[in-house]
């Protein structure tokens, strides 16, 4: 039987804001609490949940959807476990803006709170209420520049889907504040907890918040020429082909100097750095496809051998590719 008190989470939400940044965490606590019930018996829920505004009463969403009803922040009585603070429209936090009132009550209450946390440009909120300074954290990979421009004191992590950094914990855009949700709910509950809303909300990946919120590919793709693009689509296409600097040059007809500078200007970062996430991504991708051994996943993959890809994903998620298998894998 479960005797322990249920945990209040309150999701912050004003008007312009993003109704899958409430949903989406919403949905991954709502039915933690179920499935927590289920495994411990009778008892007090895992969660409560509420809706909190400014001021309270409808909120309706930059999607045109409307909330039909939420606390005023005034309003609420703790304990309050965890605090969410959605994204939504740009300048929501700024002097006049919808959101405004939320950072004399969110600087009040931080250290009341067990944890306070953003989804998606939230971020903002915790950062221009002065919460985020000296910590790491991250927002929507269209706002990281401008997050980390507008304050230099936090560490801006651009590619991570969630970071937690505790008390605070901060993810990037829309659908991340699942995954942060849900590892949310694993340090609460356990993994055996989140890995069943995981299925029951059909994520096929559970994805770890170090993860980029991009493929390397598609980053570089984004900002390259028509010339480099095509190089780096039979990059990707040839993970395991000799990628070194003077082979690529040559195909492209450059100096190997030439190259290497023309290269991080059109996609920013270096050839050696981006063949190594190409060469991870791909790895991960057989990890979650297959069931090839380790050896043949290395191969594929480009790594000269499973040592070499063992670093390298212990390096970049911090777990083994078995551990990587086992958790993401999308084969029964």
């Amino acid at each position: 039987m479960n005797s322990k008190p249920s945990r209040l989470v309150v999701l912050l939400a004003y008007p312009g804001c993003q109704s899958l940044d409430v949903s989406g965490p919403w949905e991954v606590f709502s039915k933690a609490a179920a499935h927590a019930a289920d495994l411990n018996g009778a008892g007090p829920p895992a969660y409560r949940l509420q809706l909190a505004s400014p001021l309270g009463g409808p909120v309706r969403c930059n999607s045109g959807l409307q909330w039909a009803d939420s606390t005023a922040l005034a309003r609420l009585r703790g304990p309050l476990d965890t605090v969410l603070v959605v994204g939504g429209d740009a300048g929501a936090f700024e002097p006049g803006g919808a959101a405004h009132g939320l950072l004399p009550w969110l600087r009040r209450k931080a250290p009341e709170v067990r944890r306070m946390g953003s989804v998606c440009t939230g971020a903002f909120a915790l950062a221009a209420a002065g919460l985020l300074q000296g910590r790491r954290a991250t927002t929507h990979w269209h706002s990281c520049a401008e997050l980390a421009l507008k304050y230099p004191g936090i560490r801006v992590e651009h590619d991570a889907i969630f970071v937690a950094d505790p008390p605070l914990y901060s993810s990037a855009g829309i659908t991340a504040g699942i995954d942060l949700a849900l590892a949310l709910v694993e340090d609460d509950l356990g993994q055996a907890v989140a890995l069943a809303v995981a299925r029951e909300l059909v994520l096929y990946l559970r994805r770890p918040g170090g993860q980029s919120q991009f493929s390397a590919g598609l980053q570089a793709q984004a900002r390259a020429s028509d010339r480099f693009q095509a190089l780096l689509a039979w990059m990707q296409e040839h993970p395991a082909a000799d990628l070194s600097v003077g082979e690529l040059a040559a195909r492209m007809a450059l100096s190997e100097r030439h190259f290497a500078r023309q290269f991080q200007q059109q996609t920013g970062c270096t050839p050696a750095r981006f063949v190594a996430a190409l060469r991870l991504e791909r790895a991960k991708h057989h990890l979650e496809q297959t069931r090839w051994p380790l050896e043949r996943v290395a191969q594929k993959a480009g790594f000269g051998s499973v040592d070499s890809l063992q670093r390298s994903l212990r390096q970049q998620a911090g777990i083994t590719p078995e551990q990587y298998r086992q958790r993401f894998a999308r084969l029964a």
